[in-house]
C-alpha cells in the first residue's frame, strides 16, 4: 500500500495481537490504503474482511435464483438453515403472534421483557434438561450472539488482554470479540492427526488448551476466558459430559470465565448422537464464571430475526452486560413472537423439530454421498448445518495461498464455500460446506464443486508428469472411522492413475443421483 509515517504504522502494530490474530487472513488485498477520514481503529474495521466477507459480498450481488439468474453464486458458504421456511413462515403469522400493546412499543427492561426471559429460562430448562428450573433473573436477550460475544468481551477483559479458543472456529468471534471489543485472541490449535491423547482428527484436549494459555503467558498476554462452542462450528463435534467437565475444571483451576456458545444444540439431526448442554450438569465446576450463550437463529432457521440469550448466574456480569443491551436491544414486537414461539412446546416439538432434523438428515445424506464418490475425505458428524471436508489432495504445495487459489476457483465457478484459513485451521486444504439447503440448489453445487476438483486433479497429474512423484503422507489425515475415505482415491497417486475407476465413479453417482431425485421429490422433501 502507499507510504504512511513510522508514527501510524506504530499505531497499527499496537492494535494488531502480536503473533495471536494472523492479520492477513482477515485483511483484504487492498488492505494497507489508509483513509483519511478514520482512525486508526476505524481504518483497520475497513479492511479487516478476509474470505468470508469478500465472498459474501460477491454473492449478494449475484445469488443464484433458480429463474431470475440461474447461473448465480449458490452459497454453501454462510451458515443457515435454507429447509424450514415454510414452517416458520407459516407459525410465525399465525394470529397469536401479531400484538402491538403499548409496552412493546416502549423501552424494556434493557436485559428484556420479563414475559420473555421467564420463556427462555422455560425453554432451556426443558431443552437442555437442567436438574433444577433455570431462574429468569439470570436470562439476558439481545439481537444475536455475536453482539454477546463482544458484550463478553467488554466486560470481561480489558483491551490487550485475551480470550482463548481452538482452533478451527468460526470466524464470526474475530469480529466480535476482536475488531469491537479489541481483546487478543489466543489459539489452541487442533489438526487432524491422530496422536497421544486425541483418538479422533481435530480433538480438543485439556493438554491442548494448557500449552495454549502457558504460551500466552510467557509472551505476557493476560487470558481471561475460555470460549467452547458446542456443537463444534465447523467441525461438527458433540462434547461428552466428561469432555465438558474437563474443559470447565481447566478453567476453575486458572480462573477463566467460561463462554459456551450453544447455538446449534437443536440442530442434532441424527438419533445416535446427543447432545449435552452445560446447563444439564448436576453441579458445574465454577458457576460464577460460567455463561451459556443460545439463540433462535440457527435451531429455528431465522437468521434474520436477531435474537440471542445469556444465561449466567453471575449478577455482576449480567448487569454489565445489561448495561451495554441499549446498543444491542431486541425490538418489542419481536419480542413477543419469540416467547410465542419458545412457548409452544407442542408445535416445536411434534411438528418443527421433527420435520428439521428429517430434512436435515437427507441433506447431510445427499452431501456426504456426493463427497464418498469423489473419494473425498470429510469429518462425519450428526450436528449443525456443515460438513468439514478435506481438499488437501487438490492442493500441489499444501499453503494457504493455494487454498485461496482454490477457493476463488470455486467462487469464479458459482458455488461459495468457506476456506479452513476463515476459521484460522493450521492445515491448508480443510473446507466448510454448508448442506441446510434445497434439493435443486445442492445437485447444482455439487455438480459445480465435481468440475472444480475434476479439472484441479487432472492439472495435478500433468504436473506430476513433469516432476518425479513424490508421496504425500502429511498430506493425509489419519483415516478412522471418524474421517471417512474412498479406498481408491487414498494413496497418493503417479501419473497415469486409472480414469477407469473415476468413469466408474461417475456412472455410480449419476445413477445415484437420478435415484436419489425420485425417491425426494420437493413435496416429499417438505
Amino acid at each position: 500500500g502507499g507510504g504512511g509515517g513510522g508514527s501510524r504504522q506504530e499505531t497499527r502494530a499496537r492494535l494488531l495481537p502480536e503473533r495471536r490474530v494472523d492479520v492477513p487472513g482477515f485483511c483484504s488485498p487492498g488492505a494497507f490504503q489508509r483513509s483519511p477520514y478514520l482512525s486508526a481503529r476505524g481504518n483497520f474495521a475497513s479492511v479487516f474482511l478476509g474470505s468470508t466477507e469478500e465472498g459474501y459480498k460477491a454473492y449478494h450481488a449475484d445469488k443464484y435464483d433458480e429463474d431470475e439468474n440461474p447461473n448465480g453464486i449458490i452459497n454453501f458458504g454462510t451458515s443457515e438453515n435454507k429447509l424450514c421456511f415454510d414452517l416458520m413462515s407459516k407459525r410465525l403469522t399465525q394470529a397469536d403472534m401479531n400484538v402491538m400493546e403499548p409496552p412493546l412499543l416502549q423501552y424494556p427492561d434493557w436485559k428484556g421483557h420479563m414475559f420473555l426471559r421467564e420463556e427462555v429460562a422455560r425453554f432451556l430448562t426443558f431443552y437442555c434438561k437442567a436438574p433444577a428450573p433455570l431462574k429468569a433473573e439470570n436470562v439476558i436477550v439481545l439481537n444475536g450472539c455475536g453482539s454477546l460475544f463482544s458484550a463478553l468481551a467488554t466486560v470481561l477483559c480489558d483491551p490487550g488482554e485475551a480470550v482463548l479458543i481452538a482452533t478451527p472456529f468460526y470466524g464470526g468471534i474475530t469480529q466480535s470479540v476482536f475488531l469491537y471489543g479489541n481483546v487478543k485472541l489466543v489459539y489452541a490449535y487442533l489438526d487432524s492427526k491422530i496422536t497421544g491423547t486425541s483418538t479422533r482428527p481435530f480433538q480438543l484436549t485439556v493438554e491442548k488448551l494448557e500449552k495454549a494459555l502457558q504460551d500466552a503467558r510467557a509472551e505476557g498476554v493476560t487470558v481471561r476466558a475460555l470460549i467452547l462452542l458446542n456443537p463444534q462450528n465447523p467441525l461438527g463435534d458433540i462434547y461428552s459430559p466428561s469432555e465438558l467437565r474437563d474443559y470447565l475444571e481447566f478453567a476453575k483451576r486458572h480462573e477463566l470465565h467460561v463462554i459456551v456458545d450453544e447455538i446449534y444444540m437443536l440442530s442434532v439431526f441424527d438419533e445416535s448422537a446427543t447432545f449435552h448442554s452445560v446447563l444439564g450438569m448436576d453441579r458445574l465446576p465454577d458457576p460464577q464464571r460460567t455463561h451459556v450463550m443460545w439463540g433462535i437463529t440457527k435451531d429455528f432457521a431465522v437468521s434474520g430475526i436477531r435474537f440471542g440469550t445469556l444465561y449466567t448466574e453471575n449478577q455482576d456480569v449480567a448487569n454489565a452486560v445489561a448495561s451495554l443491551c441499549y446498543f444491542h436491544g431486541v425490538c418489542g414486537p419481536v419480542q413477543h413472537k419469540v416467547a410465542q414461539l419458545l412457548r409452544d412446546r407442542d408445535w416445536i416439538n411434534q411438528v418443527y423439530l421433527r420435520a428439521n432434523r428429517a430434512r436435515l438428515k437427507a441433506a447431510h445424506t445427499y452431501v456426504t454421498d456426493e463427497l464418498k464418490t469423489l473419494g473425498v475425505p470429510f469429518l462425519n458428524r450428526s450436528a449443525g448445518f456443515f460438513v468439514w471436508i478435506d481438499f488437501r489432495k487438490y492442493l500441489r504445495t499444501g499453503t494457504f495461498e493455494e487454498e485461496m487459489l482454490l477457493w476463488k476457483r470455486f467462487l469464479d465457478n458459482k458455488v461459495l464455500l468457506s476456506c479452513g484459513k476463515a476459521f484460522e485451521c493450521s492445515e491448508p486444504g480443510w473446507f466448510r460446506i454448508i448442506f441446510a439447503d434445497k434439493t435443486h440448489r445442492l445437485q447444482l453445487g455439487m455438480q459445480r464443486i465435481r468440475k472444480v476438483l475434476e479439472e484441479r486433479e487432472q492439472e495435478i497429474l500433468a504436473e506430476e508428469k513433469e516432476q518425479p512423484c513424490q508421496s504425500d503422507q502429511d498430506g493425509k489425515a489419519d483415516s478412522t472411522d471418524e474421517v471417512i475415505f474412498v479406498s481408491h482415491h487414498q494413496e497418493p497417486t503417479c501419473a497415469g492413475s486409472s480414469s477407469l475407476g473415476d468413469l466408474i465413479g461417475l456412472l455410480q453417482q449419476q445413477m445415484r443421483s437420478s435415484d436419489w431425485l425420485q425417491k425426494n421429490t420437493a413435496e416429499q422433501f417438505a
